[in-house]
């Protein structure tokens, strides 16, 4: 009676270390898993270095847009912390909101003094 159940929990055991390795080699194949292989565990814009549990923080941002596109070098990814993939998505939200010129820029100069207008005049009677 004892080897069955020995065997019940070894049987067991296997089925769970196949579903584990099974699942590891699923989540290899992700473009994520692959990103961060490929790429130093930085953020491509604050510099911020990544390791241990805070690695989690760290996100594939594609360049272009498109979570298709995911070719097999990584030309398409960089690493991104989530404070600035967040920051760069809500700056092409703005951009779609505004359009190409911004917040602002219908407006003309915000300076009407020049004070080195007459500069030019005052240096040429100085010879």
């Amino acid at each position: 009676m004892t080897t069955d159940n020995n065997q019940t929990k070894t049987d067991g055991t296997e089925k769970i270390l196949s579903e584990v390795k099974r699942q590891r080699e699923l989540r290899e194949k992700t473009y994520r898993e692959r990103a961060l292989k490929l790429f130093p565990h930085v953020c491509a814009k604050c510099s911020r270095e990544f390791t241990g549990k805070k690695l989690r923080e760290l996100t594939v941002h594609h360049r272009d847009h498109d979570h298709d596109n995911n070719p097999p070098d990584g030309s398409n990814w960089e690493l991104l912390c989530i404070y600035c993939h967040d920051n760069e998505h809500s700056r092409n939200l703005d951009a779609q909101w505004y359009g190409p010129e911004g917040p602002g820029a219908d407006q003309g100069p915000s300076l009407t003094h020049n004070p080195f207008a007459s500069l030019g005049a005052l240096l040429k009677n100085k010879k």
